[in-house]
């Protein structure tokens, strides 16, 4: 019969978190990369992907940096 008590959460709260910053890092590449390409394909240009890119960097960093650096 397995023991049944208190759990460690230790690695299951690292692993969460870690997942937690690869999210917020590939959301926001995929959110303003996405946006950026939609504008570039409308308005027939190339520089808006790569501003939606960097811009997407940026701001999923600042997002793990508010959600997670503070601790």
């Amino acid at each position: 019969m397995p023991q049944e008590g208190p759990v460690s959460k230790r690695g299951d709260s690292d692993s969460e978190a870690a997942w937690g910053v690869v999210g917020y890092l590939v959301s926001g590449l995929l959110a303003w990369g996405g946006i950026g390409a939609i504008a570039d394909h409308f308005l027939k240009t190339s520089i808006f992907f790569p501003i939606g890119l960097a811009l997407g960097s940026v701001l999923g960093l600042y997002l793990v940096w508010v959600r997670y650096g503070k601790a």
